[in-house]
C-alpha cells in the first residue's frame, strides 16, 4: 500500500498544479465568478466527502425555515439524470440523488433542487420561486463560478485538512490553501467533550486568517426508525440494548456511528459499501445473509439515513421485506466558543443582506 501512495505522489502534484492554475483564472477574472444580491450559504469541503455536509445542512435549515423561504441546491451526487431538477417526496434516489431526497423528505416545507451547474440552478430556482430568501449550496466549495456571500469549510477532526495529500496520494480535491475561501471553518465529528486545550491545539492547527471565524461540531443520533413499517418493543436508543447489530452502511466514514451503535450492543458486525452505492437485489441477498449468519435472538439491522433512501428504492422493496432494517437520524450540535455564536454569524449574514436587497 506504500509502494501505490509512493507511485501516486506524481500524479498529486500535477493534479494539485491543474487546481492551483484554475483557482488562479478565477482570482484574477479570467474564469468569472457570479455574486448575488440575496444570501447564498455554501457549505463544503476540501476533502472528498466524509466530513459531515448533509447534517450541517440540516443545521442551517432548522436555524432558518421559521423565518425564512429557504431552497437547497446540489448537484445530486451519483443521479443517472442531467440538467436542472426539483426534488419531491416521490422522487427517487436515481433520480436526484440520496441526498436531496434526504432532505426533501424531512423538511418539505422548503424547495429542493439539484443541478451540476450551480449558476443555472440558482437562476432557474429564483425564477420558478422569487419568493425564496435563501439558497443553501451543497457541497459548492469547489464551484467557484458561483461565488456565496458565505462560504463554510467542513474539515474531519480525524482527517484535518491540514495534514491530509492531494488526490490520488490523499484526499484533498485542490490544495490547502483553498482553505483561505473561506469565511466559517468547521472541525467536525469531534468528541462531545472538548477541553479548551484541545481546542487551542486545534486552532493553533487550522491556524485561521483574521477574517475567518472557527468553530467545532460534533454529531448526535435519534431514535431508530423502521425502514418498512417493522415494529419494536422499545425504540428509545438509551434505553434499547440488543445483543447483535448489523450495520450496513455506504457512507465514506462509518467510524462516528460505530463507535456509537458499540454502546447499544454486544456485538457490532459491519457490512460497508462504497460511498453513495446503489444497492443491487444481490447486495439484499448479502445483507440477509449476514442477517441469518448471527445466532443470537436480539438482532438488529442498522443504517444510515442516506442508506435508507437508496435502500428504498421500488426495485428493492420485496427483497428487504421482513428484514427488520431501522436507520438512525443524525443531528449537529455546536461546542461553545468564546467567539461569537455559529448561530449569529449565520442570522446576522441573512439579515443584513436581505436588508440591503
Amino acid at each position: 500500500m506504500v509502494i501505490v501512495k509512493i507511485l501516486f505522489y506524481p500524479l498529486s502534484l500535477i493534479y494539485g498544479l491543474a487546481g492551483c492554475i484554475r483557482n488562479i483564472l478565477f482570482d484574477i477574472g479570467i474564469l468569472p465568478s457570479t455574486t448575488y444580491n440575496f444570501p447564498v450559504i455554501s457549505i463544503g469541503n476540501l476533502t472528498v466527502g466524509g466530513t459531515g455536509k448533509s447534517p450541517h445542512i440540516e443545521y442551517l435549515i432548522r436555524l432558518l425555515q421559521d423565518k425564512y423561504n429557504i431552497a437547497t441546491l446540489s448537484r445530486g451526487y451519483k443521479r443517472s439524470t442531467k440538467g436542472f431538477r426539483l426534488v419531491d417526496v416521490d422522487s427517487t434516489t436515481e433520480q436526484v440523488g440520496d441526498e436531496a431526497l434526504q432532505i426533501k423528505r424531512k423538511f418539505r416545507g422548503i424547495i429542493v433542487a439539484v443541478d451540476e451547474n450551480r449558476r443555472r440552478g440558482i437562476q432557474l430556482i429564483k425564477e420558478k420561486f422569487p419568493e425564496i430568501d435563501i439558497i443553501l449550496l451543497d457541497d459548492a466549495l469547489q464551484h467557484r463560478y458561483v461565488k456565496p456571500g458565505l462560504s463554510i469549510l467542513l474539515t474531519d477532526y480525524h482527517n484535518l485538512f491540514t495534514t491530509d495529500h492531494l488526490l490520488p496520494f490523499g484526499t484533498l480535491r485542490e490544495p490547502r490553501f483553498g482553505c483561505k475561501r473561506a469565511d466559517i471553518v468547521i472541525i467536525t465529528k469531534t468528541d462531545k467533550i472538548l477541553s479548551p486545550i484541545l481546542k487551542r491545539n486545534l486552532s493553533e492547527e487550522i491556524h485561521p486568517e483574521p477574517y475567518q471565524n472557527l468553530h467545532y461540531s460534533y454529531l448526535d443520533y435519534g431514535n431508530l426508525i423502521p425502514l418498512s413499517g417493522t415494529p419494536v418493543e422499545e425504540n428509545d436508543i438509551e434505553k434499547k440494548k440488543y445483543s447483535s447489530i448489523l450495520l450496513v452502511v455506504g457512507i465514506a466514514n462509518p467510524y462516528p456511528l460505530q463507535d456509537h451503535l458499540k454502546k447499544m450492543c454486544t456485538d457490532l458486525v459491519t457490512v460497508q459499501f462504497g460511498d453513495h452505492h446503489r444497492y443491487t437485489v444481490d447486495d439484499i441477498h448479502r445483507i440477509r445473509e449476514e442477517y441469518d449468519k448471527m445466532y443470537l435472538k436480539n438482532k438488529i439491522i442498522i443504517t444510515t439515513e442516506k442508506d435508507a433512501m437508496r435502500l428504498q428504492e421500488p426495485l428493492l422493496k420485496e427483497h428487504i421485506s421482513g428484514l427488520p432494517i431501522f436507520y438512525i437520524p443524525v443531528f449537529v450540535t455546536f461546542h461553545k466558543t468564546i467567539s461569537t455564536s455559529f448561530d449569529r454569524l449565520i442570522l446576522d449574514y441573512v439579515s443584513k443582506t436581505k436588508k440591503a436587497t
